[in-house]
């Protein structure tokens, strides 16, 4: 693979060292095989990581914690997911609690009809607020939970969506320390991760890359886990 450097003229080309291949995969090229391209959901026809095939929705809003969501979108599509991020406000751009703006695949109805193998919302205020008001998400999660399909937060979500929509029962969880108490379980609460049957829960922009790592590991597998890990440089996941 080649990488260039442009000039107002010429781009020229050289080599691309070997070491950065596990971190940069090669861009994209004539010959990309059929099975390479997503196939279903709003990104439907876009490439996708190799070893695609698992589908997981990650709905934004104004107010969400932006390192949960660029986190675990980021990781999960290294692992090679088919990762829709969805917005819930009527425009696909969203300002995040620190004022990092978003740009979503889509709006949420559009993804309404589309099963997926898991659904992972970040936190954040009024972030999370705003996913909890969605009428179209919290039918998706719904019926996630009721098909025993994988459902997962982090931060403030678990308790203000998760709790509010009847979606823990009385599971073990955990959410940020502000809202921890709001949980009827309080078992797990000080955990970092929480992992009960298909539900995730986790606490805050601290523990995003556990959180993220974790779902890898659910979707894929630990080896899989520790390939995405690795080059990260998180080396405690790669043992």
């Amino acid at each position: 693979m080649a990488s260039c450097s442009h000039t107002p003229a010429t781009a020229a080309c050289r080599p691309r060292p070997a070491q950065l291949n596990g971190l940069f995969p090669p861009s994209p090229s004539r010959g990309v095989p059929r099975s390479a391209w997503a196939t279903r959901g709003p990104r439907a026809g876009r490439l996708v990581a190799a070893g695609a095939g698992k589908s997981v929705l990650v709905p934004v809003g104004n107010g969400v914690e932006e390192m949960e969501a660029v986190i675990t979108i980021d990781v999960l599509r290294r692992a090679g997911a088919e990762v829709t991020v969805a917005s819930v406000e009527d425009d696909v751009k969203v300002t995040c609690s620190r004022g990092v703006q978003l740009v979503a695949d889509a709006n949420i109805a559009e993804c309404a009809t589309t099963e997926y193998d898991l659904i992972a919302l970040p936190g954040g205020m009024p972030g999370a607020e705003r996913l909890r008001d969605s009428e179209v998400l919290a039918k998706l999660l719904g019926e996630q939970a009721s098909r025993k399909g994988l459902y997962a937060a982090i931060c403030a979500s678990p308790a203000v969506v998760f709790q509010s929509q009847n979606l823990l029962n009385g599971r073990k969880a955990t959410s940020h320390p502000a809202f921890v108490d709001r949980l009827a379980d309080q078992s797990s609460a000080a955990s970092r991760v929480v992992v009960d049957g298909n539900l995730t829960t986790s606490r805050g922009p601290g523990t995003a890359f556990e959180f993220a790592l974790s779902l890898v590991q659910q979707l894929f597998g630990e080896e899989k886990m520790k390939e995405v890990a690795g080059p990260m440089v998180m080396y405690d996941y790669t043992h």
